[in-house]
């Protein structure tokens, strides 16, 4: 059941970006009541009072008394509070204005209780595919959660919105009675499909490496320049190395010198 808490908060007439930071520097957070009739109301709350009081509850709906300014007390349910992405703090809160005589439409949280037998028994996966259902009740009797026991599903079995068990008398279900909640599915088979491509993708890379290798030697025993000549190459070695006593050779030395223009003879 939800539980009353008293806030305090002063109207406020900045708007915007630029506004709503310079109000949470100093100290108050930026909020919004909604009643029904009468227009949305700016207004500014107390940062470190109103994140004590939340912390006192046990319940995502809160009913507060809410003090405006010096008298206007209003019985408001804190629909929404927005939180920083990277600290967490609370930037932004939206209260509306109920009655406690008049049903209302809220989102209440289902929370499983005990393990699926599908699961347990025959290694299946809880799939919890719906956290939360819209109901329509009294304020005071807005509850914390819904339990639902999944103990007996098994693997193709599961539970729609229609089975969670509701005291009629308090609670009208809003969300699709056939819309499913839960399920208890049987365990996907890719996991051991997507092994194998996995070490034949890895295989292919080591053939190439072995290949590259054998290329690049060949290649640079080719390069090298002292390198041995191939066996059929014996012939051609012999000429090389009967040119080093070739009288040719010398002489085209001296020669060079008398071919150049003006020498003396």
């Amino acid at each position: 059941m939800a539980v009353e808490m008293k806030v305090k908060a002063q109207p406020r007439s900045g708007r915007g970006t630029s506004a709503s930071r310079r109000i949470r520097h100093s100290g108050t957070i930026p909020a919004i009541v909604y009643g029904v009739g009468k227009a949305p109301q700016n207004l500014q709350v107390n940062t470190r009072d109103f994140t004590r009081g939340l912390h006192k509850q046990t319940s995502e709906h809160v009913i507060l008394n809410l003090e405006i300014g010096d008298g206007d007390v209003r019985k408001v349910l804190l629909q929404e509070v927005q939180h920083h992405a990277v600290t967490g703090e609370i930037i932004h809160a939206d209260f509306h204005e109920i009655s406690l005589t008049e049903k209302l439409r809220v989102k209440v949280p289902l929370k499983l209780i005990g393990e699926p037998v599908g699961v347990s028994q025959m290694s299946g996966v809880l799939d919890h595919l719906v956290r939360e259902i819209e109901i329509e009740c009294l304020p005071l009797e807005i509850p914390e959660h819904f339990d639902l026991d999944v103990t007996s599903l098994n693997i193709g079995h599961g539970f729609k919105a229609g089975d969670i068990k509701l005291d009629p008398a308090k609670y009208r279900l809003i969300t699709d009675k056939d819309l499913a909640v839960v399920a208890v599915s049987a365990q996907r088979a890719e996991e051991e499909v997507v092994a194998a491509p996995v070490e034949g993708a890895a295989a292919e890379p080591e053939v190439l490496r072995e290949k590259k290798p054998e290329e690049g030697e060949e290649g640079a025993e080719a390069a090298k320049p002292g390198a041995k000549p191939a066996a059929g190459a014996k012939g051609e070695a012999k000429p090389a190395a009967g040119a080093k006593t070739a009288a040719p050779a010398a002489g085209a030395k001296a020669a060079a010198p008398a071919a150049k223009p003006g020498a003396k003879k």
